[in-house]
């Protein structure tokens, strides 16, 4: 229903206008009051990058999260995630990941990036407290934060907005008329535009999203032999349209494509009672709150964001514009 209103041309959204114009006064006296200064915000003694966007649902913004991560590491920095853990409740707050750590905790996307990056990861509703936990841990020495533009609570040296491709903006209009959390204008204090697929824009970094070999989902073993025949789908993402033309891209035949809620908790017997036959393909982020009870039949893509290399040295003039580089004890010769 909402998807028609935000990215089709459905006069029906201009009933949503008021409210759209109220969401707007109440955002746009929040944004105010933090850039003013009558509203605090944590700094934190250590750089922080924010990777976020505009538009609610699923751009693309934990892939790029791994990669950050990566190509900090690479050139010897010490990075930690934080995230606000949406879909898990820890068992307190702020709650710093271990290998034992379930989706149920911390919420998806942050136990894959633990997995992904085996580097530290907090949660918190509250991204400060997250933040100062890894902060004063003294295992890093760079905080990436997973979503979280619009948290001004959290001071930041660096943002990152990823931006669908395919859908851009919508129709450009706030929440609840359109898919905008914040005016399209805010692009012009960022540091970086990303393109997740399509066409980019003047301006922006051409983003891809490139799958790796399958993986099973209960013990990660890759796929030896291509699957054969049809197969079944599943998506708890964002936008699930998105990967089930992946998967049409690489050759699969879908039997079935079914999408679920972003970070919906799945029910184990509904799950095991539709997917029982065919090879079963999920996203990586559905991955890690099935592995429980996943069968052997049970597949899931790994994406890696590629990027080009001019961003990578982007952010690291940024940094160095702000007077911060990587310590000394930490470069990789």
């Amino acid at each position: 229903m909402l998807a028609r209103l935000w990215y089709g041309n459905s006069g029906w959204r201009w009933w949503l206008a008021p409210f759209a114009l109220l969401f707007a006064l109440v955002s746009g006296a929040r944004r105010l009051g933090y850039r003013r200064g009558w509203l605090a915000s944590y700094r934190a003694s250590l750089p922080v990058i924010v990777v976020g966007n505009l538009s609610v649902g699923g751009n693309g913004k934990t892939p790029v999260v791994v990669w950050l991560v990566e190509q900090l590491q690479a050139r010897g920095w010490r990075p930690g995630v934080v995230s606000r853990g949406y879909g898990g409740k820890a068992p307190y707050y702020p709650y710093r990941l271990d290998e034992t750590s379930t989706p149920t905790e911390a919420g998806d996307e942050p136990v894959l990036i633990a997995r992904r990056c085996g580097c530290p990861v907090a949660v918190a509703p509250k991204r400060a407290d997250a933040v100062r936990l890894l902060e004063h841990s003294g295992e890093v020495d760079i905080i990436v934060t997973d979503d979280g533009l619009q948290h001004y609570a959290l001071a930041r040296d660096i943002e990152l907005v990823v931006v669908d491709g395919a859908r851009r903006f919508g129709n450009g209009c706030l929440l609840p008329m359109g898919p905008l959390r914040e005016p399209i204008t805010r692009l012009k204090r960022v540091d970086a535009i990303l393109c997740n697929g399509g066409e980019p824009a003047p301006g922006e970094y051409a983003m891809g999203l490139i799958p790796g070999t399958p993986r099973r989902v209960c013990d990660d073993a890759p796929l030896e032999a291509p699957l054969s025949g049809p197969v079944d789908a599943l998506a708890g993402i964002g936008h699930p349209p998105r990967f089930f033309a992946t998967l049409t891209s690489l050759g699969y035949e879908l039997e079935q494509s079914v999408g679920y809620g972003d970070h919906q908790a799945f029910d184990a017997a509904e799950l095991l009672a539709r997917f029982g036959q065919r090879p079963l393909l999920m996203t990586e982020k559905d991955a890690v709150k099935c592995r429980p009870f996943a069968p052997p039949h049970w597949w899931y893509l790994p994406v890696s964001a590629e990027l080009p290399d001019a961003l990578g040295e982007a952010l690291l003039r940024t940094l160095q514009g702000a007077g911060v580089s990587a310590p000394a004890g930490n470069r990789k010769t």
